[in-house]
């Protein structure tokens, strides 16, 4: 039995049965209808589209009234898809601006970081180079108690007599800034990477996020890769040929004997 034998009551069961079974999309009704005039006709009847505006609006209390040629209940469920269409672009525009500024702000604590890691690093330097020169000063000291040559002995009370600060007691106040600083080094440096994994994971799902929220991309991008290996495929075919060539039949092989 062809298509065309088909009844009409048995098409309108078969749309009813897969639009109430979630079977039939809306966009399955839109690609049967475009089929014939027939399925244009059935697939366009109200009590396949009421179905379809409870399921997918079931809040929907539209009374548009249609001024085209294609049924009330479809023309709403067009003017309604379209509405919700723009709402749902809005709505990931905004998501975008929000995902954006948190990334900014992401990106902003993590100079922040960096510039009060560089200010510690720099006064750990600094605290060090004066706890490696005072330590030489106690030593000089310590050493004009015991018998040396009269050119080194000069060079240490010199070193010595310039030190105006008192050595024993700013070298405990060293010990506990580069102690402080390194502690300050190790938290700053923690606090980064965190921030740093959050901005990362926050560029991540921008990226993700930049799909059109409306469209399937999953099955776009099986297909792509289908069509790649395909091609891939048939490269290989042309470039590389079998490796045993087909053997010439016997009728070849008796006219090439024949011509020898």
């Amino acid at each position: 039995m062809s298509a065309e034998e088909i009844p009409d009551e048995l098409w309108r069961k078969v749309l009813e049965i897969g639009v109430k079974s979630s079977t039939f999309s809306y966009k399955d009704l839109c690609c049967i209808s475009i089929s014939s005039r027939r399925l244009c006709r059935l697939s366009s009847e109200d009590c396949l589209w009421n179905f379809l505006l409870a399921i997918d609006f079931p809040t929907h209390t539209d009374s548009t009234s249609s001024s085209s040629s294609e049924s009330p209940t479809k023309f709403i469920y067009r003017t309604r898809f379209e509405r919700e269409k723009e709402r749902r672009l809005a709505a990931h525009r905004r998501s975008l601006l929000r995902k954006e500024s948190e990334i900014s702000e992401w990106g902003r604590r993590i100079r922040e970081l960096e510039r009060r890691l560089s200010e510690e690093a720099e006064r750990l330097q600094a605290a060090s180079v004066e706890f490696s020169n005072l330590q030489r000063v106690r030593q000089a000291s310590v050493a004009l108690n015991v018998w040396q040559p009269e050119v080194v002995r000069g060079r240490q009370k010199q070193m010595v007599e310039q030190n105006a600060v008192p050595v024993e007691g700013r070298l405990r106040a060293l010990e506990m800034e580069i102690k402080l600083c390194k502690q300050q080094i190790t938290g700053v440096n923690r606090a980064r990477r965190e921030v740093k994994q959050r901005f990362d994971m926050a560029r991540k799902e921008l990226e993700s996020m930049k799909y059109h929220p409306l469209r399937d991309y999953k099955s776009i991008r099986s297909g792509d890769q289908e069509s790649s290996a395909k091609r891939k495929k048939l490269k290989t075919s042309i470039n590389f040929p079998a490796k045993n060539p087909p053997r010439p039949s016997n009728k070849k092989k008796l006219l090439h004997s024949e011509s020898e």
